[in-house]
């Protein structure tokens, strides 16, 4: 193991130099983009399996360095921290990769194949003492914060139900995230959204009741549907699909009124909270820019300053864990992580 950049009050400057897994779509979006924005990150350097593809995503976006491996990134003492954008199946293996070569890690959703390789790599992260934050973005957003604010304050009256859906078209036929070998799945990709969302507004772990998969292919779901139950009597249910026209929303319902949010995932583009009750209605939009800023911010508030963040691998064990368990509901074999050389 690496031993990790020291970022005390001698240091407190700093930046966190972030390498990137990958050259993913959503690299831009979520790390390249907010890392110009925030003063305390820095992408310095960017690995892929071609080097050339790597090289060119540096040259494109202006990262320092490109390798043709991850493990030479993971070797680089000049970063610090790693971005973990790759298949969901290798998820665990190379954040678990990054924390044995010291570095700090930023892994996107879902955390791993599933609620065992969680286990795994929370047990790594409780090793090396390094951060691992799942990259739940929206979480970080004021409107999350929002949302729960409504919630605990008792305007809805006793809580009885919450749902979350998230839907949209994946239009691309070889899109990896239709693949079984790479952990894919509309539930995964998708729905593991919506489980958090359920999970975060209800504050308490749901059990699974019921699901029903529309498979794609076998063993690969296109859309999912699940009621889930609650310790103390409330219901749940998460609804996800890639086969479907867009639609983001989560739904709190209480005794005197119902909370629902559209378009909680990425609200600085359009988002809409509502509640309405016996008393009435009114409509709320919070400012805010976008989720991942807020994100990047976060991580680097916690490597730099030991700050705690929305989702830690605790968190994320939670959520892989009702995921396996609605695959299981649906008569589905949970996730498996996908197998990679030395």
């Amino acid at each position: 193991m690496r031993t990790p950049r020291s970022f005390g009050k001698s240091s407190v400057m700093d930046p966190v130099r972030i390498g990137c897994l990958g050259a993913a779509r959503i690299t831009n979006n979520a790390l390249v983009k907010p890392a110009r924005a925030t003063p305390g990150a820095v992408v310095t350097a960017i690995a892929a399996r071609d080097e050339g593809r790597a090289r060119a995503y540096a040259d494109k976006h202006r990262i320092a360095t490109a390798y043709g491996s991850y493990a030479a990134l993971l070797a680089d003492p000049a970063v610090d921290a790693v971005y973990n954008p790759l298949p969901n199946g290798l998820h665990g293996t190379w954040t678990v990769r990054a924390l044995e070569a010291g570095k700090h890690v930023l892994c996107e959703k879902p955390f791993t194949a599933n609620a065992e390789e969680a286990e795994l790599v929370a047990a790594a992260a409780g090793r090396t003492g390094l951060v691992v934050m799942e990259a739940f973005h929206w979480r970080y957003h004021p409107l999350a914060a929002r949302m729960l604010e409504v919630v605990a304050s008792g305007e809805l009256g006793e809580v009885r139900r919450v749902e979350a859906m998230v839907c949209f078209p994946n239009l691309k036929r070889d899109d990896i995230r239709w693949d079984l070998g790479l952990a894919g799945g509309a539930l995964m990709d998708a729905g593991c959204y919506a489980v958090h969302l359920v999970r975060t507004l209800a504050g308490a772990e749901p059990a699974v009741v019921c699901a029903h998969a529309k498979e794609r292919s076998p063993g690969v779901d296109a859309a999912m549907s699940a009621e889930v139950s609650f310790d103390d009597g409330r219901t749940g249910q998460v609804r996800c699909s890639m086969q479907s026209l867009p639609r983001v929303n989560a739904t709190v319902i209480g005794e005197r009124a119902t909370m629902k949010v559209t378009n909680p995932l990425a609200p600085q583009i359009w988002h809409r909270l509502t509640v309405k009750g016996s008393a009435g209605s009114r409509r709320e939009r919070v400012a805010g820019g976008a989720t991942y800023a807020y994100q990047l911010a976060a991580f680097v508030a916690a490597v730099r300053d030991g700050a705690p963040t929305h989702t830690p691998p605790a968190d994320s064990i939670a959520t892989m864990r009702v995921i396996d368990a609605i695959y299981r509901a649906a008569g589905m074999q949970p996730r498996t992580p996908t197998v990679v050389g030395a």
